[in-house]
């Protein structure tokens, strides 16, 4: 008989992350980088903006000759030209003198702010009347006002969104190295498992597994390549498992976990090569019987079978790991989390992290977290789950009313 695994705290299974490589980088081009994690540091080869321009159409002026200008006393300044956008001022203002500015110009020299055209009227052809004061800095940016020249504007480690795109593009970055996406190896074991594409016999269940893990790995920015589904044999599951090691960077393994006469996942992992087993047990619930190997310096996992302790133990546990192994930088890979109130009392037990599916409601202007309590094979329970919620090891539980945090279960 195997002997019964000896569980780990979660802080212990994380201490294992810095033990694995990262992927290696590539170079990408702009409109690649959504979406990616980029592998440089960026710095600016000058300010943005290199020159001060205006934010409204109005008027470039020195706020000094606007001073104390309201509609019963209008300030009167002389119009000495204009300038239109993408052109170089040719001229430059004095003490009570303006000129004609559309958005985005360039100020002209002796001007540091801008009077909205609606707070003016046309006197002549060369006067205007400013009924309301501007102060230093009012309706333009400055040269530099958004980034200093020589500043690290992104950081190597970070996930690109659509903004950080805009920002390489505003300093003519055509091409930035990138991390490449780590690929992720998903294999199905068990022999009441069949394909999506047959119908279940008595006992046996369709591979739901493969396709929720794929989902969640393409969430986490990386390239899932199922392999299918292995039966409870020992030479099928080692050569499955042999190939993904050889062709992924993190191998997951749905079933097989726990302890069980049938379970061949710890011995096909311990005789891979340079192999070595880190955990076996997590003292988290869903996920216990949870496996993590080292072979080759890549992480191989033994996940529960149950979908619901899978996807929770992929989130909570695996997705860590992956964010490290693909460059992602501890400092950009806390997860958006935000807080509700519990609907309801809720217990634990001591001694294990308890990660709760919750839905979310709005009520009286609150948000409150509604647990959905169930079993960890029925998948229902994570599609009408908006979250999860932690409940630490030492806690026997949480009341009504208890600020919680929330982590998202985004798609």
């Amino acid at each position: 008989m195997k002997e019964f695994f000896k569980v780990k705290e979660l802080d212990q299974v994380f201490k294992y992350i810095p033990d694995f490589i990262q992927v290696e980088n590539e170079r990408v081009s702009l409109p690649e980088t959504t979406g990616r994690v980029l592998a440089e540091d960026i710095v600016s080869g000058h300010d943005l903006p290199d020159f001060s321009r205006s934010t409204m159409d109005g008027y470039a002026v020195s706020a000094s000759s606007t001073f104390g200008a309201s509609e019963g006393n209008p300030a009167y300044l002389t119009v000495i030209g204009s300038i239109a956008m993408g052109e170089s001022p040719g001229l430059s203002i004095g003490p009570g003198e303006t000129c004609r500015i559309s958005t985005g110009g360039m100020l002209p020299g002796g001007s540091d702010s801008v009077v909205m055209i609606e707070h003016t009227e046309i006197i002549d052809k060369t006067t205007i009347e400013v009924y309301k004061s501007v102060a230093p800095g009012q309706h333009v940016v400055l040269a530099g006002e958004d980034i200093k020249n020589g500043e690290v504007i992104l950081s190597s480690g970070m996930m690109l969104r659509s903004q950080e795109t805009g920002l390489l593009a505003a300093f003519g970055k055509e091409n930035v190295n990138v991390f490449k996406k780590p690929v992720v190896g998903i294999i199905s074991t068990g022999d009441e498992v069949v394909p999506v594409d047959q119908k279940p016999g008595p006992g046996q269940i369709r591979d739901v597994n493969s396709y929720t893990l794929s989902g969640f790995v393409k969430t986490a920015g990386c390239v899932p390549v199922m392999y299918g589904i292995v039966e409870d044999d020992y030479h099928a599951l080692y050569a499955k498992c042999y190939k993904a090691l050889n062709d992924s960077d993190v191998v997951l393994i749905s079933g097989g976990s726990s302890v069980g006469t049938r379970d061949f996942t710890i011995d096909v992992l311990s005789n891979l090569p340079d192999a070595g087993i880190l955990v076996h047990g997590v003292s988290i619930s869903p996920g216990k019987p949870t496996i993590l190997a080292r072979a080759k310096e890549k992480a191989i996992w033994g996940l529960p079978g149950h979908i619901v302790s899978a996807m929770v133990v992929f989130k909570m546990v695996v997705q860590p790991f992956i964010e490290h192994i693909a460059g992602i930088s501890s400092q950009y890979s806390d997860r958006a989390m935000f807080t509700a109130r519990l609907s309801r009392n809720l217990s634990s037990a001591q001694g294990r992290t308890d990660f709760v599916r919750v839905r979310l409601n709005k009520n009286d202007g609150k948000l409150w977290a509604e647990p959905i309590l169930g079993k960890s094979g029925l998948i229902n329970t994570m599609v009408k789950a908006d979250g999860l919620i932690k409940i630490d090891t030492n806690t026997e539980g949480l009341d009504k009313g208890t600020i919680v945090e929330v982590i998202p279960l985004l798609i």
